[in-house]
């Protein structure tokens, strides 16, 4: 486990609200509007969730630094991106046996899921 991922991981959740929103703000779609703008209201929700809760399990405030997006394509794209690296890393954000945590991070997922799906087919 190290504090240094699970703060990337709320950052990660941050940029990706970031992103979001920049997006949904310049696109003709309405679909692709109204899903970006669930997933940009909820997000933050779930990194800041996230964060409380590992704080007080850990008795430790979590440095989240500044994250920049280095991955081209559209914003399913990003997104799926994004949340392939909370996949590939969920032992190194927390281990497995702390549930309550990885439950929000179910939840998280969940929510990137949603979003991939209604931007890719439900234009």
């Amino acid at each position: 486990m190290s504090s240094l991922v699970a703060g990337k991981y709320v950052a990660l959740l941050f940029l990706g609200r970031d992103i979001a929103h920049r997006v949904h703000l310049k696109t003709r779609s309405y679909a692709e509007h109204k899903a970006l703008n669930e997933f940009y209201d909820e997000i933050v929700g779930h990194a800041d969730d996230f964060a409380e809760a590992y704080q007080g399990k850990y008795n430790e405030i979590l440095d989240i630094p500044l994250l920049t997006n280095d991955k081209k394509g559209t914003i399913a794209d990003v997104l799926e991106n994004q949340m392939q690296w909370i996949e590939d890393n969920r032992e190194s954000i927390c281990p497995r046996k702390e549930t309550a945590l990885h439950n929000i991070i179910d939840e998280a997922v969940g929510l990137y899921l949603s979003t991939i799906y209604k931007l890719r087919f439900l234009k």
